[in-house]
């Protein structure tokens, strides 16, 4: 069962032991999202990149995360599964394709029955491409649906895997096979790091604003306190991208 429809079926589970919308838009406004990552999202909108959203999780869960820390401006398009509270006032979540009438048309292994992130990144590039000005996409990520995505990126393009996570596995048994450059991350604070130099670096080089797509919104355990970046010139520190043959 993929798993927006196992969440439905357990969201169906919670409502009929009196657990109210309410309760679950607690729970994840609880939820610790790294400060660091907040800041970077902040930032690399105040820079000008156009952000958005390619995610296997809801709208509902994912619009309460952002409104509670106040990123909902951040982003100019949401990409997943829809979530809506029902006349009942039980949380329902369908998935973003309907694989129950037809396949997305993805038969890649590490993309599930109801979503391709693939497929929605090839319909941004496609309208990104109807624009004057060249968009560098940066692609961020860290499940196995995030391979698929990671495959459509050009040579000037950019991925950031996170480092041990199932799509970083992938990437290193196939990195032949991507044609992006590879940075990886860690934790909030390389994130940070990583995002903003690797956003520097192309306006530095092309001159022109960025479009920098954010695949996938994390939740981690530890919270550190506001650290300011460095300051660099040029690419000084910058780390290096994994080596990938072509």
């Amino acid at each position: 069962m993929p798993w927006n429809s196992l969440m439905d079926r357990m969201m169906k589970e919670q409502h009929s032991q009196g657990t109210t919308v309410e309760d679950i838009a607690a729970v994840l406004k609880r939820t610790p999202i790294h400060l660091q990552i907040i800041e970077a999202i902040k930032s690399a909108h105040a820079l000008g990149c156009d952000l958005k959203i390619v995610s296997d999780a809801n709208t509902f869960f994912i619009d309460t995360i952002l409104e509670h820390h106040g990123l909902q401006e951040c982003f100019s398009e949401i990409n997943t599964n829809p979530g809506f509270v029902d006349e009942q006032g039980r949380l329902r979540i369908f998935p973003h394709h309907d694989f129950t009438k037809s396949s997305h048309g993805c038969d890649h292994p590490s993309c599930p029955p109801n979503m391709c992130k693939g497929i929605v990144i090839e319909k941004i590039q496609a309208s990104l491409s109807m624009e004057d000005q060249k968009k560098t996409i940066i692609y961020l990520g860290d499940g196995l649906g995030d391979f698929c995505p990671s495959l459509k990126l050009g040579d000037g393009d950019y991925v950031m895997p996170r480092k041990d996570f199932p799509v970083w596995d992938l990437i290193c048994k196939n990195r032949s096979l991507i044609k992006a450059q590879i940075y990886e991350w860690s934790d909030g604070e390389e994130f940070k790091s990583v995002l903003l130099r690797l956003i520097s670096r192309i306006i530095s080089i092309d001159g022109n604003n960025t479009n920098a797509n954010i695949g996938q919104l994390y939740s981690v355990d530890c919270k550190l306190n506001t650290m300011a970046l460095p300051a660099t010139s040029g690419h000084e520190a910058f780390p290096q991208a994994l080596p990938v043959l072509h």
